[in-house]
């Protein structure tokens, strides 16, 4: 059951405030020997401390946060406290909404917020769907010929596709397709650039242009009228601004349009390639999904969002929120000074054994029984909670959803190479290509 104890802290049995346990210095000094990645160090301290503990990589202490009502606490009730700082995401997106901060961020998100929800999201049904067709086509052929592809590469053209003619109202040509690649290419280096601003963007220079003349050139062309064959799109509603607000800048435009592009299509992707990558190793639960009802029936569409919920469980879309304490709070009984960065972990929420039994296994009816998944809000929030969460979660799943119903009950897909291991980075996303061929399901 999710408690609250009202807008303040959260309680502890004790009543007293202590200080956040903190894990032992041998057990980072060992994850430094291994060399192992951030997400390894972060589960030994969960495992070895709990679901709100402290560590030291440098001389500071960074507090880790999976607990459920630790997480509410900090993304949803309190957002004022527990602040977004800037991160290495701005050297593509620059000012854009998902770095935006403080009163930016409540302006840019109220122009974005009703183009993606209600009214605002059937404007782009169709496109969406046409990027589904387009895609289905595509895979019939694979299909027709024997072909292999990479379905990850797939999975990447549609998504673009799909927030590309929702954004301009125009297909995914090849070649803006080839040059968008720079956000890809941008978005997989965040991680590993130098830590110094500029000798960051020295490193990614010439994919920053590439992404900016694409950028440029389509908010030339919107500017111009030039509208697609679905009529206008988002960056309409960006240039509409900028002709009546003196915020909308060049410059913030372009960040606006990259933002929607690298968050709009890099999540989505990722997702659906675990998705066919689980379906690969689980192939009972596509059939359970199609079984669930005719097509383009209401039961079937929930057995598919099922599917990507469970999917997102497992490689959720944002896997670590970093935030900032910007005064002092008390959060699950423990004291958080000002000044404190804290690491907000959903994936390791994901597959905390006490919220999800048997958690590594891909199981898609935790989300279509009753009881089948933890009550607790902050258990499960793949984009996010509160105030900062994901302005396109519902754009995701619907195009998700839709791509599904196309391509399910058509193929069945053979993976002739299954990745080791994740890779965290801008997302989850699978450490290695994805080939396959297409087979024709059993009738």
């Amino acid at each position: 059951m999710d408690t609250e104890a009202g807008p303040g802290s959260l309680p502890h049995s004790s009543g007293t405030v202590r200080t956040v346990p903190e894990a032992e210095p041998e057990l980072v000094k060992r994850w430094r020997s291994q060399g192992g990645e951030l997400v390894e160090l972060l589960s030994q301290v969960r495992e070895h401390v709990g679901g709100v503990a402290a560590f030291r990589i440098g001389p500071a202490r960074t507090v880790l946060v999976t607990e459920p009502r630790a997480v509410q606490h900090v993304l949803a009730r309190h957002p004022e406290k527990f602040v977004k700082r800037s991160h290495r995401a701005r050297l593509l997106v620059g000012d854009g909404v998902l770095s935006a901060e403080g009163e930016a961020w409540k302006r840019q998100r109220r122009v974005l917020q009703s183009q993606f929800t209600g009214t605002g999201m059937r404007r782009y049904d169709r496109r969406i769907s046409e990027a589904a067709r387009a895609t289905a086509e595509r895979w019939a052929e694979y299909a027709r010929t024997g072909k292999a592809l990479d379905v990850g590469r797939e999975m990447h053209r549609f998504a673009l596709d799909a927030i590309w003619r929702s954004l301009t109202g125009h297909p995914l040509d090849d070649e803006t397709q080839h040059e968008l690649e720079a956000v890809e290419a941008v978005g997989a280096a965040l991680p590993t650039l130098p830590a110094d601003v500029e000798e960051g963007r020295a490193a990614v220079a010439a994919d920053l242009a590439r992404i900016d003349a694409v950028a440029r050139h389509a908010i030339e062309a919107a500017r111009a009228g030039e509208i697609g064959p679905d009529g206008p799109g988002l960056l309409h509603v960006l240039t509409e601004a900028g002709a009546e607000r003196a915020e909308y800048t060049e410059r913030l435009i372009r960040d606006e349009l990259v933002t929607l592009l690298a968050a709009g299509h890099e999540t989505t992707a990722s997702t659906l390639t675990w998705l066919y990558l689980l379906l690969d190793r689980y192939p009972a639960a596509r059939e359970e999904a199609l079984a669930a009802g005719e097509e383009n029936s209401e039961e079937r569409r929930q057995a598919i969002q099922a599917l990507v919920h469970e999917t997102l469980r497992l490689y959720p879309s944002a896997w670590l929120m970093p935030r900032h304490a910007a005064e002092d709070d008390t959060l699950d009984g423990y004291r958080v000074e000002a000044g404190t960065d804290l690491l907000v972990c959903p994936y390791l929420t994901h597959r905390d054994p006490e919220l999800w039994p048997d958690p590594e296994r891909f199981d898609p009816q935790r989300f279509l029984t009753p009881g089948g998944r933890p009550a607790d809000t902050g258990a499960y929030f793949p984009f996010g909670i509160g105030p900062r969460a994901c302005l396109g979660m519902q754009f995701a799943l619907r195009e998700s959803t839709v791509l599904l119903e196309h391509l399910l009950p058509a193929h069945v897909v053979a993976l002739s190479a299954d990745p080791a291991k994740p890779r965290f980075g801008f997302t989850v996303r699978p450490d290695g290509p994805t080939p396959a061929t297409l087979r024709p399901p059993v009738r």
